[in-house]
């Protein structure tokens, strides 16, 4: 019995004692193991454009309400909805018997109101050489000169009321206001629509070109303008500025755009500031009311420095590191991105120049492990 226990306790001892050593083994020969190969780029100030990708709404150049003007009923819808029309082009019939009868009473009046005119001007005529002989009296000379004056009044003011019973009776065709592309009808045939309330009757929109407004943060402009005054941007005007469009589907819409102005008044709900864009529609691709991404040119970085995106490491909490080199260890650093130039993606916080960043390799190692370094080819 007390042999057994005795092999036992030998056998324990040599397997402890094999552990140990194949540990230091295994510690020893990962001391020993070479620094892995890994390509490289030091970092160096170039000149590079800040863009900015903004969300943007589509809205029309022009939104033309057609609206009545007259009361009555709808007699007859003139055009195909969903079609191009032009300034002045009849959309609409509304009853019109009332508004010419009451064009042509008018127009009866005036004839009246003209004869009656006509009638004192002569009478008043007459009197004027009979008074200085006193063949008629002062009272009766000074009260046909006043019904002639009266009688142009009264002329005036008919032809005043035939014109707006004319007014009137143009108002029963509704043209549209504008060129542009018409909607649904919002009326239809027998429908009544009153000019006390202007009912709308349809809407026509220009949208050839289109009007893109874009958002940006205070926090963003604020940024810049300090960078502006400091010199570490150069501002781009609106007209040197390039803008270019992002559909939903990330395609870049291939109409050209240009920045018409930056807003002076900030969304006091959002802390925003409007940047609206004009942008070219022929094909009626872009329509009002649509949400797209707008890339905006808004500086120019003499010291930018740019890195290859293969570069970027993407951590699971959302932050971007890259492998930096020193003392000959690969070190993780925590970077800040812009936008991307020239196939390469600018770094605006996080690393400096002279840093030697590691752009291949980097599968292979993991932070404070030792490297050695190559020159980095593109397409390598």
């Amino acid at each position: 019995m007390r042999s057994l226990t005795k092999r036992r306790w030998l056998w324990a001892s040599l397997f402890l004692l094999t552990a140990v050593l194949g540990g230091c083994g295994d510690q020893q020969t990962a001391q020993q193991r070479p620094p892995t190969l890994v390509d490289t780029i030091t970092l160096e100030p170039t000149e590079a454009v800040i863009r900015a990708d903004l969300p943007g709404r589509v809205d029309a150049v022009r939104n033309a309400q057609v609206r009545a003007r007259v009361t009555g009923i709808v007699q007859e819808i003139l055009f195909e909805q969903g079609s191009v029309v032009a300034r002045n082009q009849p959309l609409f019939t509304i009853d019109s018997a009332p508004y010419q009868a009451a064009f042509d009473r008018a127009r009866a009046d005036l004839l009246r109101a003209q004869a009656d005119e006509r009638a004192a001007i002569a009478l008043s005529k007459r009197y004027a050489p009979l008074v200085k002989i006193n063949a008629v009296s002062r009272q009766e000379y000074d009260d046909a000169v006043a019904r002639a004056d009266q009688a142009r009044a009264n002329v005036l003011a008919a032809q005043a009321a035939l014109a707006s019973a004319e007014i009137d009776l143009g108002y029963t065709t509704v043209t549209s206001p504008i060129d542009g592309r018409i909607g649904e009808a919002l009326v239809t045939e027998g429908a009544l629509v009153e000019a006390t309330t202007a009912t709308q009757m349809a809407l026509v929109q220009q949208i050839t070109p289109i009007y893109v407004d874009v958002y940006q943060s205070v926090a963003e402009l604020s940024k810049l303008r300090r960078d502006f005054k400091d010199g570490k941007l150069k501002q781009v005007s609106n007209d040197a500025a390039e803008v270019s469009v992002i559909l939903e589907d990330g395609s870049l819409y291939p109409g050209k755009a240009k920045l018409l102005f930056t807003g002076t008044t900030v969304n006091e709900t959002t802390g925003q500031v409007v940047l609206r864009t004009e942008v070219e529609n022929p094909d009626a691709v872009l329509l009002p009311g649509m949400y797209v991404r707008v890339r905006v040119e808004q500086a120019v970085s003499e010291q930018a420095l740019l890195v290859p995106p293969q570069a970027l490491q993407r951590a699971a909490n959302g932050l971007t590191n890259v492998y930096v080199v020193r003392d000959g260890k690969a070190t993780l650093v925590p970077v800040q991105v812009g936008n991307d130039y020239e196939n390469k993606v600018i770094i605006s916080e996080g690393l400096a120049a002279g840093d030697e960043v590691i752009v291949a390799g980097f599968q292979k190692i993991r932070e404070g492990a030792s490297v050695q370094t190559r020159p980095w080819q593109p397409g390598q």
